[in-house]
């Protein structure tokens, strides 16, 4: 916390409007999303509906979803959220069994966490296992390794291929007797490529262990392509082996931060995220999230989204960013000298340098960043990232026009600079 300006609370409290000033003053640093020129960390459906979700959020601004029996109407638009969000992967198909439920929780690392934590607990309960395992690819999200050092898992990371999906004979090879879960995703953030997920719940079923589709990204997105005729794999509960699924709201469904869902195709199996005790003098306790008070107003705004934007909404959205996304990828394959990660089907990509030694992409990001472009970096190889949305597709041509001119501009010069920052807080 040292590292950041540190304005102490005052005597005598600042006017509302003084409070505000300082507000907008504070946020002149920050970046200029609503300009569709940063390709990561937010979704843009457009300003009107951010008025909605702001709209939204202030009549819940004060409400506690901790309890849904004094405030019914969260209940109600949790509910709402979690079947539609069941509807769009596969619930309501005859393979999914017909018994998916799930929960509301703040993200897509906690809905992570749910589902490692939930098939720990299986584990120890059904097959006594103590020191379990769950085998993911190197793709699979950080969320992972974060869920594995908070309730003591191991969890082994096998390699990807060329093509950066997950091998499913190295994720076969990895698994042992301790293995509880194997995890696949559609799509990976880091090159945005949609693991092999028939094979993946094949090998699960197999072997009798679950498997979790980490679809955080994909959620509000590979359905929608599919209804638009983009895209044909199966990777949700129509596939007998899924057992869970995670999609976030706030990303695709355009909602406020942070609502994600996490699913899973039996009642017995969600109850094992169903925390409760009366082990206190405070009486009866029960949450299926990992915080106790949560904040109503994220909640009304995800609800909101869904039954603003609806479904002939969500194929616009998903047909303009798919549009973009093709476009960009086609700018970067045009670009000598650059080449797009893998071969990634929806909106997310990774793009470098086809030779590094001939030219250095973090030396190409530097020069966007100067031109006003966000994007993150990654390693493994050395790539720029971009998550394209409906917000940031009008910007795609001129995001190629100022990425060859940085190409060009950068020639052999590289930069000392080699940090990869996903995420901080």
């Amino acid at each position: 916390m040292d590292a950041w300006p540190h304005t102490p609370m005052p005597q005598r409290g600042l006017g509302r409007d003084v409070v505000l000033a300082q507000l907008l003053a504070m946020k002149q640093g920050d970046q200029d999303w609503r300009g569709g020129r940063v390709f990561s960390l937010v979704y843009s459906a457009g300003d009107d509906v951010h008025e909605l979700l702001s709209d939204a959020q202030s009549l819940y601004s004060a409400e506690n979803g901790l309890n849904v029996l004094a405030f019914p109407s969260i209940g109600t638009m949790q509910h709402d959220i979690v079947s539609n969000t069941a509807t769009l992967l596969g619930a309501d198909d005859p393979a999914s069994g017909g018994g998916v439920e799930g929960y509301l929780t703040s993200g897509g690392t906690e809905s992570l966490l749910q589902a490692v934590k939930t098939a720990r607990d299986v584990a120890r309960q059904e097959r006594g296992i103590q020191r379990p395992q769950v085998v993911a690819g190197e793709s699979a999200h950080a969320a992972f390794t974060k869920a594995a050092d908070y309730f003591d898992v191991e969890l082994v990371r096998v390699p990807v291929g060329a093509d950066f999906r997950v091998s499913v004979d190295a994720l076969a090879d990895a698994c042992t007797d301790s293995t509880i879960m194997v995890v696949g995703s559609a799509p990976t953030y880091p090159q945005g490529v949609i693991d092999p997920i028939s094979d993946i719940a094949a090998l699960a079923l197999e072997r009798g262990i679950l498997c979790h589709v980490d679809a955080c990204m994909g959620g509000f997105l590979l359905p929608f392509l599919t209804q638009l005729g983009r895209f044909s794999e199966p990777f949700d509960f129509r596939l007998p082996g899924v057992t869970s699924m995670s999609a976030d709201v706030h990303k695709y469904g355009y909602a406020s931060k942070g609502v994600s869902v996490i699913l899973y195709r039996t009642h017995e199996l969600a109850r094992h995220q169903v925390f409760v005790t009366s082990d206190w003098l405070g009486g009866f306790y029960a949450s299926t999230a990992m915080a106790g008070t949560r904040p109503a107003g994220p909640i009304a705004a995800a609800w909101a989204a869904l039954m603003h934007i609806g479904v002939n909404g969500y194929l616009e959205l998903t047909r303009t960013a798919h549009d973009a996304a093709l476009s960009l990828r086609a700018g970067i394959e045009s670009i000598d000298g650059l080449e797009v990660r893998g071969d990634p089907l929806a909106t997310v990509m990774a793009f470098g340098a086809s030779d590094p030694t001939a030219l250095d992409i973090f030396a190409v990001g530097e020069k966007l960043t100067a031109d006003g472009w966000y994007l993150d970096r990654q390693n493994r190889p050395d790539s720029l990232h971009a998550t394209v949305h409906a917000g940031s597709a009008a910007t795609v041509p001129f995001l190629v026009r100022d990425l060859g001119r940085a190409v060009a501009t950068v020639g052999k010069e590289r930069t000392a600079d080699r940090s990869t920052t996903y995420g901080q807080t």
